[in-house]
C-alpha cells in the first residue's frame, strides 16, 4: 500500500509539473494570437518565426507536445487508479455537498479540452506540416493573419472553439490551484495563489473566445 501510494503520489506530482508547463504556453499563445485583432503585421512575424526558427519548431515543439501527451496520460491513468480504489460505491450521491461538479468531473472536462486540441492540431499545426514540408512551399511572411482569419469563418468552426474555451475555463479552475497542492504547496501564499489561478482560468480562456468571434465577425474580404 505504502508503494501504490507514492506511485500514485509521484503521478500527481507530474501531472501537475506537466499542467504547470502547459499552463506557461498558454500565456505565450494567448499573447501571440491576441495580436491578430491588435496589428496583424506584428502576428505575421511573430507567427513566421515560431514556425521557422529550429529552436522552437525541433526542440520546443516536441517537447510542448511530449507535454501534452503525458498531462492527459496521467491523469487517464489516476482516473482508472481513483475508480479501481472505490471498494464501496455509494448508491446516491450527495452532488456538490461533496466536491464542486468540475472537481468531480475533471476527467470529462479534461477529454473535450484533448478532442479540441485534436482540432486545434489539425486547423493549424497539420496545415503548416502540410504547407512547409509535403507541398515544399517557399516561405511568405505575410500569410497567417489570413489564414487564421479563414479559419474562423465557419460558424460551427468558431461555436466549437468557445464551447471548448469554456470547457478549458472550468479544467483550469480546479486543475491549475491543484497543481500546486500536489506538489505540497500549503502556505500562507495559499489564498493568493488560488485567487490568481482563477483569475488567470478565466481571463485567458476569454481572451480566446473573444480572438475567435473577431475574427468570425470581421472576415477578410476580396
Amino acid at each position: 500500500m505504502s508503494g501504490l501510494a507514492k506511485t500514485s503520489v509521484a503521478r500527481k506530482v507530474v501531472m501537475a509539473l506537466s499542467g504547470l508547463f502547459l499552463v506557461l504556453f498558454l500565456i505565450l499563445h494567448v499573447t501571440i494570437n491576441l495580436t491578430s485583432v491588435i496589428s496583424p503585421d506584428t502576428f505575421n512575424t511573430m507567427s513566421h518565426f515560431m514556425g521557422y526558427n529550429p529552436v522552437v519548431q525541433f526542440l520546443m515543439q516536441p517537447i510542448l507536445i511530449a507535454g501534452v501527451i503525458v498531462h492527459f496520460v496521467m491523469g487517464i491513468v489516476l482516473e482508472i487508479q481513483n475508480r479501481k480504489a472505490r471498494a464501496v460505491r455509494y448508491v446516491k450521491f450527495a452532488g456538490g455537498a461533496s466536491a464542486p461538479w468540475v472537481s468531480r468531473n475533471m476527467i470529462i472536462t479534461g477529454l473535450v479540452v484533448l478532442a479540441f486540441l485534436g482540432l486545434h492540431f489539425y486547423d493549424f499545426w497539420l496545415h503548416e506540416m502540410n504547407y512547409k514540408f509535403v507541398q515544399a512551399n517557399p516561405e511568405d511572411p505575410t500569410r497567417y493573419y489570413a489564414e487564421t482569419v479563414e479559419k474562423f469563418a465557419p460558424i460551427w468552426r468558431t461555436v466549437i472553439y468557445v464551447i471548448s474555451f469554456v470547457l478549458l475555463s472550468l479544467h483550469l479552475w480546479h486543475g491549475f490551484a491543484s497543481s500546486f497542492q500536489s506538489m505540497g504547496i500549503n502556505n500562507k501564499y495559499s489564498s493568493g495563489i488560488r485567487s490568481f489561478t482563477r483569475l488567470y482560468a478565466i481571463v485567458v480562456p476569454l481572451i480566446f473566445i473573444f480572438i475567435a468571434l473577431y475574427h468570425h465577425l470581421n472576415p477578410i474580404t476580396h
